[in-house]
Parts: C-alpha cells; sequence; structure tokens
C-alpha cells in the first residue's frame, strides 16, 4: 500500500530525471559517421562510438579553461556569498533590532528576481553610455568604470550572484537560528557573554548543520552557472561562447549541432558535481549529522 502513494513520485522522478539522464548517457556513446560527401540520403549514420566522445571533450581545452574558470568564479562567490548571508542572520537575530522585517524582505527580494532578469538589469547598469555609476562617477571626478571589460567581467558576474544568493541563505540560516531554543541565550547572557561571543561561541556552532546546507547547495548552484555569463555576453565581448562548462555544452549542442559530445560533457559534469557534492558531505558528515547519532 505505501508503494502505491510513492507511485505519482516514482513515476515523475523517473520521467524527468532518470530517463533525460539515461538519453543523454545513451548519446554520449554515440555519433555520427559521414560516408562521400555527405550529401546522399545515407551518407549521414549514427553508429557506436565507445568512450571516444569522452576522450575527446577531456582532451579538450576549452572545456579545462572553462572548468578553471568555474573553479575560481567558485572560490570567489561562495565565501562572499555565505559570509554575508550568515552576518545578516545574526545582525537580525539580535534582539531589539529595528525595521527586522524589512530588512529581511530587502535582503530576500533580489532571490525573487529570476535569474535571468537579475542579469539584464546588472547589465545595463554595467553598460557605461547608461550606468548610473558612470554619472556618479563624473560628478566625483573619479575615472569612468566600465565594469565589461577584461579582467573586471569576472567580477561583474560574481556580483551578479551574490546579490542573487545571499537572501535565500540567509532566510535559511536566519529560520535556523530562530530554532534555537531561547533558554540557551539567556543562560549564556547571565553567564557574562556578550552578543559578539553568543555568536560566535553559541549561535555559529549551533549553525554549522545548516551552513553546510546552504555551502551544498550554493556549491552545485557554482558548478552550473550558466545564465548570469550568458546574458552578460550580448553586452561585452570579454565574456567567451565557452566561458563556463554549460555554456561550452550549449554551444556544441546548439551552434555547432554536435549533441554527441555535448552529452558526453554533459555526464561529466554531472559526475563532478555528484562527487563534489558527496565527498563534501562526506568530508563534513560528523559536523553536519554528527546529533542524529546521539
Amino acid at each position: 500500500m505505501p508503494y502505491l502513494f510513492l507511485a505519482p513520485a516514482i513515476v515523475l522522478f523517473a520521467l524527468f530525471l532518470l530517463l533525460p539522464i539515461g538519453y543523454a548517457g545513451y548519446l554520449s556513446l554515440r555519433k555520427v559517421k559521414v560516408s562521400g560527401l555527405g550529401l546522399g540520403r545515407n551518407s549521414r549514420k549514427e553508429i557506436f562510438a565507445g568512450l571516444e566522445n569522452y576522450r575527446t571533450a577531456l582532451a579538450d581545452p576549452e572545456l579545462w579553461g572553462s572548468a578553471g574558470r568555474v573553479l575560481l568564479y567558485g572560490l570567489t562567490l561562495l565565501p562572499v556569498m555565505l559570509g554575508l548571508a550568515l552576518l545578516f542572520a545574526l545582525l537580525l537575530d539580535r534582539p531589539r533590532v529595528r525595521l527586522a522585517r524589512f530588512s529581511r524582505l530587502a535582503i530576500f527580494l533580489p532571490y525573487a528576481v529570476p535569474g535571468l532578469i537579475a542579469s539584464m538589469l546588472w547589465g545595463f547598469l554595467y553598460l557605461p553610455a547608461v550606468s548610473p555609476f558612470t554619472d556618479l562617477a563624473g560628478w566625483l571626478g573619479l575615472p569612468e568604470p566600465d565594469p565589461l571589460t577584461g579582467g573586471s567581467v569576472f567580477f561583474a558576474i560574481v556580483n551578479i550572484a551574490v546579490w542573487g544568493g545571499v537572501g535565500f541563505n540567509m532566510i535559511v540560516l536566519f529560520t535556523s537560528l530562530r530554532a534555537i531554543p531561547g533558554e540557551i541565550y539567556e543562560s549564556a547572557r547571565l553567564d557574562g557573554c556578550t552578543e559578539f561571543q553568543l555568536a560566535v561561541r553559541i549561535k555559529i556552532p549551533l549553525l554549522l548543520p545548516s551552513l553546510i546546507m546552504t555551502t551544498v547547495f550554493s556549491l552545485i548552484a557554482t558548478l552550473q552557472v550558466f545564465t548570469e555569463p550568458l546574458t552578460v555576453r550580448s553586452l561585452t565581448n570579454s565574456i567567451s561562447s565557452t566561458w563556463t562548462p554549460l555554456m561550452k555544452i550549449y554551444r556544441d549542442a546548439f551552434a555547432q549541432n554536435d549533441i554527441y559530445s555535448a552529452a558526453a560533457s554533459s555526464v561529466l559534469i554531472a559526475g563532478v558535481t555528484l562527487v563534489v557534492s558527496f565527498g563534501f558531505l562526506r568530508l563534513v558528515q560528523r559536523q553536519a549529522f554528527g546529533g542524529e547519532d546521539r
């Protein structure tokens, strides 16, 4: 009887997750063999390729270059985004905070903006011709900023992700803080703890499971970064079509019509995401799940 209630979820899981993954794996093992000039009716034939597409993908310098760029992107983004989320959550959890509801809403609101819209909004703010930052710099007598050139575009993309991601992580951490029994705080204050000591010695250690969860989610999202650079790319020449691994897969599949190579790269990226996520959880499982064994 329990399986009857689980059936809808199992069917949806199979149709929209397992089936696409299986089909991508199938395509990654195929390739097109062209006979003659490739103009006849049977001149293009799909054949079994084995691991050839995977070997080609692993030897592709563009894929490795985009992977290195995403690694640097993650090392820059995650500490800033999660650090700000933790800071805001701790500040809003203090007693007698003014405008607490407004502050929570203001910090969370950017997360409610779709990534495409957020990228377009920031893209136009970055454009010197229409950016208010350009007018402000001119009014202050400062050099005209141009975040869409050279190495600055990297930090421009990071800024969009920080702006959109801090709110969600802050709400998760703030909710976890509100679930901590108030008696713990009262006892600490009676023992002479200041608010800073309370945050460092009590709140942050108790937040470790939530911090680990938000880190895992943010890590997965970082490895899948696509919307922000793809949208901003239409405004600058500093972002290539292979700036991230997913952008390279998109180009291979839809611009170069090489779905077999794109499928192999997709399977590799999915495998790396799985290994990194579970590896991180394995590394910190004592801090994350140690309480479940008690």
